[in-house]
């Protein structure tokens, strides 16, 4: 099914997007904390930055003291003094 019938369906039926054409959805706390959900696993992991794959591309937490919190099949939480989140394709 293309992602143009999904994204129609998804809004006849008023279903979260991020559900319907798994994408990930990140939520982000302060300058403290970032969820996402629907990851596809860890390209890079550091102190400084963590690259994590999704179906969209490529999420970047930069930061300083950066740790992941939490990490299970399709969630991730990573802490620390976060400066930036960037999306690469």
């Amino acid at each position: 099914m293309s992602e143009g019938i999904k994204k129609k369906i998804s809004d006849a039926l008023d279903l979260p997007q991020d559900i319907v054409l798994n994408v990930p959805r990140v939520i982000v706390t302060g300058k403290i904390a970032t969820f996402i959900e629907n990851h596809k696993g860890i390209i890079e992991y550091n102190s400084e930055l963590v690259k994590i794959n999704t179906s969209i591309g490529v999420i970047c937490v930069r930061g300083e003291d950066l740790h992941i919190k939490t990490i299970i099949s399709d969630e991730i939480t990573v802490e620390g003094k976060i400066s930036a989140i960037e999306f690469e394709e």
